[in-house]
């Protein structure tokens, strides 16, 4: 009973925090309605840490050139760290709109992106650890060469799968409220529709990496409809907004 009394607690005071977020945007975005511009940002992020990844985290002496390159590595765990603060913002942001179609759906949003932020967080915390360690293994004489590339080998491993489990949290978070604006019709249907598509492919992406044991971020044809999708979708709610018809639709939970 006092589990099952601290559960509800616990969830009463996350209604009641999402509510306060409700009362603050909530107006702005019901009555306005304008896009969010973290779907811009959470992309841009990804793509410009994604491009560090590739560039200095993938193959032999990788600990060599992050050594040789010092600030490129922290600025690939600044962009991590703003792609956990957009992903997370996103649901939030939508959230007043989205809950008056589907408050289940909604909730599970928020939820699930913010599980997304968290697991980038991660990521971007082992980033930005390993200019530290690259400087120790350029500095250290032969003999403990092997310990600290033995860690520097742990490290990219632990990121790569923060970020994968951060990515199917995403594509979770992402096919909720894709949905609830599907069936809303908040938007032209093709729109939603398209990212639901594209979820699809993501997700196609995140089992080859799983299984392959590399970077979700290395299958680009995958990731690309998406990409240019939730850039499309940013562009349409800064332009148009949400259907004004369609913001008292019914609740369902």
């Amino acid at each position: 009973m006092i589990a099952q009394h601290y559960r509800r607690h616990r969830h009463q005071e996350f209604l009641r925090f999402l509510k306060l977020i409700d009362t603050g945007v909530g107006g702005v975005l019901s009555g306005a309605c304008r896009g969010h511009p973290g779907l811009i940002a959470a992309t841009a992020a990804s793509l410009a840490s994604s491009a560090v990844e590739h560039s200095l985290l993938t193959g032999t002496g990788y600990l060599t050139r992050i050594a040789a390159s010092t600030g490129r590595v922290p600025a690939a765990g600044l962009m991590d760290l703003a792609a956990a603060g957009a992903s997370a913002g996103i649901a939030i942001s939508l959230y007043p709109v989205l809950r008056k179609h589907s408050e289940g759906l909604a909730l599970g949003a928020v939820v699930f992106r913010a599980i997304e932020a968290a697991m980038y967080t991660v990521g971007a915390v082992i980033t930005l650890s390993l200019p530290g360690v690259a400087q120790q293994y350029a500095q250290a004489v032969a003999p403990g060469h092997g310990r600290i590339q033995a860690i520097g080998d742990a490290l990219p491993g632990v990121r790569q799968d923060a970020i994968l489990v951060g990515v199917l949290a995403y594509i979770l978070g992402a096919l909720m409220y894709y949905s609830v604006l599907y069936r809303s019709r908040l938007l032209p249907r093709w729109l939603p529709g398209w990212g639901i598509a594209a979820e699809a492919l993501m997700l196609i992406a995140c089992m080859l990496a799983a299984f392959s044991r590399t970077p979700v971020t290395s299958y680009t044809i995958l990731i690309l409809p998406i990409a240019v999708q939730e850039i499309a979708l940013a562009a349409w709610l800064i332009l148009r907004g949400f259907s004004p018809r369609s913001h008292a639709g019914p609740r369902s939970h």
